[in-house]
């Protein structure tokens, strides 16, 4: 045991000196979300995971030691910031058809990681986790920074409703405790512990940077679920923030971001897709209309997820498993479980909610559809603060693909109406403002060195994230093709 501790130790001391050796990224021109105009013929040193130096003269003899990368016609750019994920579950597997087939399961958990880098998402914020699944995600040697909110459903209500009641206070034990709940916990819990002040303390000791909630009356078979009292949801804005932490909010709804407008959330996550009770068709009312301008007014951040929607159209188009893209993310083990019976169990479960007869994709979601992007072209010509996030997955459907849902989301974006600045700004710099993380989200001295090389500026054109020359993790520079699932074994 001493002896294989010791080779471990080496192997770490290894890696560790490879990976602090210097990178330079010479005559690169520099795109960073705070700059007015990119830095063209810039050199850039890297040094102990961080950007070290930025230059436009370099004497050759200093970087004799280092990693040369030429820069010459690249963009060098911040990495993505995907600030709403998931990474406790693989898209579209049970736990049970997981224990059923370990192999597949366990490529799919090797790869879910770089596939996320494969499409340049260096950092990662799973919006629902607990310190325990954390460090098995942590556990995989080569993943994006990863960073988790605690999640604060009460009991009964969004989502732990779907989760058998002798588990879903393992996988939210930051649960709400309300005045009158006492009997829906579990027994032996002290209300005391599942106040916001005290699941705020506890979710900021276990190390979390932000605070999720929950307002959805709910969907499908699991309608009219309990929702959180506004003066609870008050009172968790108010501890949050002593403690530094933003507060999140699951809200889809006009009556959910009129409710977290009211208790001063910060950000949505979600864009506005259902109305309720408003005329058919996707023209703003002038009843959303006064949401949305709340929204900016107060400045909140505003996560769209348009993708999350198509997560559910997806699996009913035939060609969608058949998407090159999707080799990237997907092992073709898992690719071919999905097209399986068993691995079709979502699509059958969700065509029974739909009713009898042949389902084609534009049969699902199209007035959410198309509402969304109503709502998200407005925001877009008001400048709203957007902050990127794809919702990975969304729910158990194989539609999630890590990496590349993000980057399906970002066409989505673009075709509602978001500028390609906009949309960077919003996976860079916002992201990083809005969620504390001071470290990422430009390109500058000091900044960890989480970054992209590409081929084309991404405040101009969203082809730039089709085909990333470098990815560079912690200084650590990434070839792409090694990152993707389809990748010849080495």
């Amino acid at each position: 045991m001493k002896t294989r501790l010791a080779i471990l130790a080496m192997g770490i001391a290894i890696c560790s000196a490879v990976d602090a050796r210097d990178v330079w990224i010479e005559d690169v021109t520099i795109v960073s979300p705070e700059r007015g105009q990119p830095l063209r013929g810039a050199t850039v040193k890297v040094h102990d995971q961080r950007i070290a130096e930025i230059s436009r003269h370099l004497n050759p003899a200093k970087r004799a030691a280092g990693e040369v990368i030429d820069g010459r016609g690249l963009y060098l750019t911040p990495g993505l910031i995907d600030s709403h994920v998931h990474l406790f579950q693989i898209p579209g597997m049970l736990p049970d058809q997981e224990q059923a087939h370990p192999d597949i399961a366990r490529a799919a958990r090797a790869q879910i990681p770089k596939s996320y880098l494969y499409f340049g998402f260096t950092t990662l914020v799973d919006l629902i986790a607990t310190p325990r699944s954390m460090a098995i995600w942590n556990a995989q040697p080569l993943r994006p920074d990863t960073y988790f909110c605690g999640g604060a459903p009460i009991p009964g209500g969004y989502p732990s409703n779907f989760f058998p009641p002798a588990m879903r206070y393992e996988f939210f034990p930051y649960f709400l405790v309300e005045p009158g709940q006492a009997e829906a916990v579990p027994p032996g819990t002290d209300p005391a512990e599942h106040t916001p002040e005290a699941v705020v303390a506890r979710m900021k000791a276990d190390g979390a940077i932000c605070v999720k909630t929950f307002f959805e009356h709910g969907f499908g078979a699991n309608r009219n679920l309990p929702v959180p009292q506004l003066a609870t949801v008050r009172a968790l804005v108010r501890a949050a923030h002593r403690a530094g932490l933003p507060v999140l909010m699951h809200a889809n709804s006009a009556d959910a971001q009129i409710f977290g407008l009211d208790a001063g959330v910060d950000i949505f996550a979600h864009g506005l897709w259902n109305w309720g009770d408003t005329p058919p068709g996707a023209d703003l009312t002038p009843a959303i209309r006064k949401i949305l301008q709340g929204v900016l007014g107060h400045r909140r951040g505003w996560q769209p997820t348009i993708e999350v929607l198509y997560g559910e159209r997806n699996v009913f188009d035939d060609q969608y498993l058949a998407n090159p893209l999707l080799a990237k993310a997907y092992p073709k083990s898992l690719i071919e479980w999905y097209q399986s019976a068993e691995g079709q169990w979502y699509h059958d479960q969700f065509a029974k909610r739909m009713g009898n007869g042949p389902i084609k994709p534009e049969d699902v979601d199209g007035v959410e559809i198309a509402r969304i992007n109503s709502a998200v072209k407005f925001m877009a010509q008001h400048n709203a603060r957007f902050l990127f996030g794809s919702d990975t997955p969304s729910d158990e459907t194989f539609a999630n693909p890590p990496g590349f849902n993000g980057w399906l989301e970002m066409q989505r974006l673009i075709d509602a109406g978001l500028t390609p600045a906009q949309l960077f700004k919003a996976a860079t710099l916002s992201n990083a403002e809005a969620l504390g993380l001071a470290e990422l989200g430009t390109v500058q001295v000091g900044k960890r060195a989480n970054l992209l090389l590409l081929h084309d500026d991404p405040t101009q054109t969203i082809r730039a994230y089709e085909q990333i020359d470098r990815v560079i993790l912690r200084g650590r520079v990434l070839d792409p093709a090694a990152l993707a699932a389809d990748a010849p074994p080495h």
